[in-house]
């Protein structure tokens, strides 16, 4: 990507004003922290006299990726405060990349995301960004990409004692699976600088990362397991509820330690007992070692060291999963005989443990409790019974309210923008427009300061005014979702019975 630099400096700021200059010996990463992509809401806001907080001499704005200065590269900013080595501030420019709209953090550095897909192209946009913008300062400032110190993160800063304690940019990255990290990123700033491509350079989107349910509750991650083993029930013929079930219980919801560092979800060993079986995905060298308990004896459990399966990505570790239940074998018969094709989940649950799958003795019994927990045979239907209809409705369930059915998405959207209250679902009932964000407590507050925040009577621009601005103040939001002209909608509690009172989020911060 070409570099897109504006110059928009915090003339206001205390930090400009202040007119401290700085020796530059190195470049300092960020990520602001907060889910807002428009770089213009920092500038907007940092540009004060009255802000002393912070400053930065850049921000990346997520939706373009376009750069805006904001302080001379060589003004002392204030953006990694201080530790017991000093302060980066006195050495480093610092620049931030704002970070996706879908993300809530929930604690910390820890954060849920609504869609995984549009939060990993905002920091990619960001990444490719700060990797032509920290090339060029490269160059300006005669600085090695790649000499210790010269590149370094927030979090890298507050390890060299120069920094106060912080994750950024690294807790983005890793929760959303994006394969960056600083030693990528150093040597993509050094090939840029050499006019190489980056042979390291990790393609983000390529499968999904376990890292995504790091943040998810156990019933979000239900949802995600059941709609990757149904795709992969497809292909394989095993019963979506059995995959799933394993994938819960061996990965405690995708979150065990294994899944997390190898995207083992299934406790799936180097060596197998009937080791050899065709279509396995694994490449049969990458691994991940760590402890485990086996009850080889009912109620004892014995600590071993073991060497587990490394995938590249989840989708792989179902694969290989399903093909080893399907090929496995035990002498001259199939380990798991009888499995395939099995439509009723007790007797596929007893051929797995009969096979010797696991050594747990209630393995049965806690497959057959996730199962019916979560209903998960609700997995197992076929899409193909479907009839191809996207239908507008108030809801699934109300099919008297239906306007219309559609074989065309596009034409249904167009329906439910002129029908605020209606939702498009797919063949199979479930809502895909507008699509709307869980929200954790089902209402939230957000203050509005500006005056003339329209309202609309539906989550977009393309909806009509209802005539009326919100003004300044406090208001309470029961829904999320998607539509032209803002990153997230709002609905207004107020408007909760006609759901004809929609604000763009974008002017709104949430309390």
């Amino acid at each position: 990507m070409d570099l897109r630099l504006i110059e928009s400096i915090l003339t206001k700021n205390p930090c400009y004003t202040a007119g401290r200059k700085i020796a530059v010996k190195g470049l300092m990463l960020h990520s602001v922290g907060c889910p807002q992509p428009r770089a213009s809401v920092f500038i907007n806001s940092w540009n004060s006299a009255s802000f002393d907080r912070a400053c930065v001499h850049g921000f990346i704005d997520g939706n373009d990726g376009t750069v805006y200065q904001t302080l001379p590269w060589n003004h002392r900013g204030w953006h990694c405060g201080s530790s017991i080595n000093g302060s980066a501030n006195n050495t480093h420019i610092g620049v931030e990349m704002c970070e996706p709209a879908c993300i809530t953090y929930t604690g910390g550095a820890s954060f849920k995301c609504s869609d995984l897909a549009t939060a990993r192209a905002v920091a990619k946009r960001t990444y490719e960004a700060a990797v032509e913008l920290f090339a060029m300062l490269c160059k300006q400032y005669g600085l090695d990409p790649l000499a210790d110190g010269v590149i370094i993160s927030h979090k890298e800063g507050h390890a060299r004692g120069i920094a106060s304690n912080h994750g950024d940019p690294e807790h983005l990255w890793s929760q959303l699976g994006m394969g960056y990290t600083m030693n990528t990123f150093r040597k993509a700033v050094k090939d840029k600088l050499s006019g190489t491509a980056s042979e390291e350079k990790p393609q983000a989107a390529s499968g999904t990362q376990a890292s995504i349910f790091q943040s998810m509750t156990e019933k979000q991650a239900v949802a995600k397991i059941g709609e990757l083993c149904q795709a992969d029930s497809s292909n394989s013929g095993i019963l979506a509820s059995i995959s799933a079930a394993q994938f819960i219980l061996e990965s405690g919801y995708g979150k065990s330690e294994l899944a997390q560092g190898a995207n083992n979800c299934f406790g799936m060993k180097k060596s197998l007992s009937g080791n050899t079986w065709s279509g396995s995905t694994w490449d049969g060298k990458s691994i991940y070692t760590k402890k485990t308990k086996e009850e080889y004896t009912p109620g004892v459990l014995t600590e071993i060291i073991a060497d587990f399966r490394k995938y590249p990505k989840v989708e792989d570790s179902i694969a290989d999963h399903s093909a080893y239940l399907l090929g496995a074998m035990n002498g001259s018969k199939k380990r798991y005989d009888g499995l395939a094709g099995c439509t009723d989940y007790k007797k596929a649950v007893q051929l797995i443990k009969d096979g010797g799958y696991a050594t747990s003795s209630t393995y049965v019994e806690k497959l057959c409790s996730i199962i019916e927990k979560w209903n998960l045979t609700q997995f197992d239907a076929k899409a193909e019974t479907s009839d191809g209809y996207y239908r507008v409705r108030k809801s699934w369930a109300d099919s008297k309210s239906q306007l219309g059915a559609y074989k065309v998405l596009a034409n249904a959207k167009k329906c439910a923008d002129k029908n605020p209250g209606y939702t498009v679902y797919d063949p199979n009932g479930k809502a895909v427009y507008p699509v709307k964000q869980e929200i954790e407590g089902q209402t939230f507050l957000v203050k509005v300061s500006i005056d003339d925040l329209n309202i609309r009577k539906g989550p977009g621009t393309n909806h009509d005014k209802v005539g009326v601005y919100t003004g300044k103040g406090v208001f309470t939001i029961i829904e999320v979702a998607d539509g032209p002209g803002a990153i997230k909608w709002g609905l207004l509690k107020s408007y909760a019975d006609k759901r004809n009172g929609w604000i763009s989020l974008d002017y709104a911060e949430r309390l």
